[in-house]
């Protein structure tokens, strides 16, 4: 029993040797650092959905015939092929069906209202504004229809009968207007520095507004604002009659037969003032779109001038 006791002895002996160098070895490394609480997560920024923007018919049926015509290239290319490596990349063919529809411009006469804006045309812009009137399609368009009518109307007139006739007449009447817009509308207003627009007065009485269609003839704006005369009109006329009577066939070219030309293209050049003046206050009031009635009397009225022997 001594033994046994002895034995038991011992082995508490050795736990407590062992348990006293596990302390120290504790104690020398240090205990370690207990472990952070895990904070939760923020939660995730909401995306917000961005608002849908309605998709055209006529775009998706583009985009859904570009790809449907991509997918067959590239399958054609895949069996052309026929195992061999495809080294050009991959192209995109783009199919339109059809063209997306422009928004309606309900009141399309508009711009006439408020006349040009101030600002001072350079050459370069009065020469684009003459070309522009030119070739403006009323503008052809009225040419067409008064040869027509004039040659249909007198077939012995100098241009002649029929298509050769009309072809004469064609060509005189776009001649003049090209000889017009060149003095009129790019060379003198650029050498006398004029606005070769018209202004309007539409808060005016219409006394007023009377007096200056008529006084526009002869007394007009510059390009800085203020009042000048109207070289374009003054001495344009004269330049444009003095060449008219170099081609226009059958024309009286006497300098009596020129001054009275003369006089009345200045006697008639407010008529064109009236229309531009007066013409959109009856569109705005009657609700109607009559810039093409506009601008066909315009020409027709010029047109009419130009041609009188």
């Amino acid at each position: 029993m001594a033994v046994v006791g002895r034995g038991w002895m011992l082995i508490s002996f050795i736990a407590c040797l062992l348990a006293s160098a596990g302390a120290v070895c504790c104690a020398a490394q240090g205990n370690p650092p207990p472990s952070p609480v895990p904070v939760p997560d923020a939660p995730p920024p909401q995306q917000v959905s961005p608002a849908l923007t309605p998709v055209n018919s006529c775009d998706l049926r583009n985009a859904a015939a570009t790809m449907a015509a991509t997918a067959a290239v590239r399958a054609d290319s895949v069996v052309e092929a026929d195992g061999r490596a495809i080294t050009e990349a991959p192209r995109i063919v783009g199919v339109t069906l059809c063209v997306p529809h422009m928004p309606v411009i309900v009141n399309w006469y508009a711009r006439f209202l408020n006349g040009p804006q101030v600002k001072a045309l350079t050459p370069l812009e009065k020469a684009h504004l003459a070309a522009r009137n030119l070739i403006d399609p009323f503008n052809l368009l009225t040419i067409a229809g008064v040869g027509a009518i004039s040659v249909a109307a007198n077939s012995h007139s100098p241009d002649g009968p029929g298509f050769h006739g009309y072809g004469n007449y064609i060509g005189v009447s776009f001649t003049q207007d090209m000889v017009g817009e060149f003095f009129g509308t790019f060379l003198i207003p650029s050498i006398a520095h004029q606005d070769p627009h018209y202004h309007r007065m539409p808060d005016a009485t219409i006394k007023r507004r009377i007096v200056h269609c008529i006084a526009q003839i002869a007394w007009t704006e510059g390009d800085n604002g203020r009042g000048m005369v109207n070289y374009a009109d003054l001495v344009g006329f004269a330049a444009d009659e003095s060449i008219n009577n170099l081609y226009v066939p059958g024309q009286q070219t006497t300098f009596s037969a020129t001054a009275t030309r003369y006089t009345l293209d200045l006697a008639t050049a407010p008529i064109q003032n009236f229309i531009t003046e007066f013409v959109p206050d009856i569109a705005s009031h009657l609700h109607v779109r009559v810039v093409l009635v506009q601008r066909i009397i315009n020409q027709v009225a010029r047109t009419e001038t130009t041609a009188s022997p």
